[in-house]
């Protein structure tokens, strides 16, 4: 007996896949005619929304990874002072990949919904990867976001020493950047 095929399709990574057999997936998910399958994890879920939330590290749908996360901060960041109530947070982490997977290097949190237009709640790397330039591209990755939200963020005060000197070592760059690529005359009037 041929069982019927119902999954036609999945999008997993980049692609999207014809299915070739039927597979017992559980009812509810079996019925589909396209499942949406996280390739890190392989959770199968029903409806790209699902998917995309669980591609977005939110303290609301991973709670205890988040919690976790910001434990593990608090141990380099003095002024850190949230680490459970990560709910209203999205967590951006950035990794460095090897034949072992993804290591953690860094992150940063911002809220959902920041009333004072912050772009970041905290932001680290961790010691062994710092003074490679991942803190400058956490703060430029979290600036590119402002602008796709079509908004002017800034990070939220106080900055420890370590998140002072960062930024100041992003902007001094950008602005290197904007004065190597100007073409015409400078005038400092």
């Amino acid at each position: 007996i041929t069982k019927v095929k119902y999954v036609d399709k999945i999008h997993i990574g980049h692609y999207e896949i014809d299915a070739w057999y039927f597979s017992p997936f559980p009812e509810d998910y079996g019925k589909q005619p396209k499942l949406w399958i996280c390739e890190f994890c392989l959770k199968y879920m029903k409806y790209e929304r699902s998917y995309r939330l669980h591609l977005v590290c939110s303290g609301e749908f991973a709670q205890i990874y988040c919690q976790n996360l910001c434990l593990l901060a608090k141990l380099f960041l003095d002024h850190k002072t949230l680490y459970f109530d990560v709910e209203p947070f999205v967590f951006y982490l950035l990794t460095e990949v090897d034949r072992q997977g993804a290591h953690i290097v860094g992150y940063f949190s911002k809220e959902k919904e920041s009333p004072d237009g912050n772009n970041v709640a905290c932001i680290l790397t961790l010691p062994p990867y710092q003074r490679r330039g991942y803190g400058k591209f956490l703060i430029a990755f979290s600036y590119e976001l402002s602008k796709l939200e079509s908004t002017v963020g800034s990070p939220e005060k106080p900055l420890s020493d370590l998140g002072k000197l960062s930024y100041r070592s992003y902007w001094s760059w950008v602005l290197l950047e904007i004065l190597r690529d100007f073409r015409g005359t400078l005038s400092i009037k």
